[in-house]
């Protein structure tokens, strides 16, 4: 829905390395990736479980972002054993997919997103 406020800097964009992903029908422009596209040609079929499970729990499962201590945005790493301790924390208070949280953090706050 907002791809005609991005499409007239698309050029600038591309001159930065910056890819524009996009989900919705097209047609887009060159250079713009259409995910809808991806996502229909993608198979139903699950990959087997060694191609997907982490060989090393505390490897990168993700990246947020952070303003730190500086004031400035950065990437902070959180491990694949991070997330998992993250989300165990809904089944230590007995929550179920019924329970609505409210969330005063913002989500780029790990204990916001995750």
């Amino acid at each position: 829905d907002l791809f005609a406020s991005v499409e007239p800097i698309l050029p600038s964009l591309r001159d930065e390395g910056i890819v524009v992903w996009v989900l919705g029908s097209g047609p887009y422009p060159p250079g713009v990736v259409a995910l809808q596209e991806l996502l229909d040609a993608a198979s139903e079929e699950l990959e087997p479980e060694d191609v997907w499970q982490p060989k090393d729990m505390n490897e990168t499962c993700l990246y947020i972002f952070t303003s730190g201590t500086t004031g400035l945005p950065k990437a902070a790493r959180v491990s694949h054993l991070k997330s998992i301790m993250c989300l165990s924390f809904y089944e230590l208070v007995g929550a179920s997919s019924r329970d609505v949280v409210y969330l005063a953090l913002p989500l780029y706050h790990m204990a916001g997103s995750l």
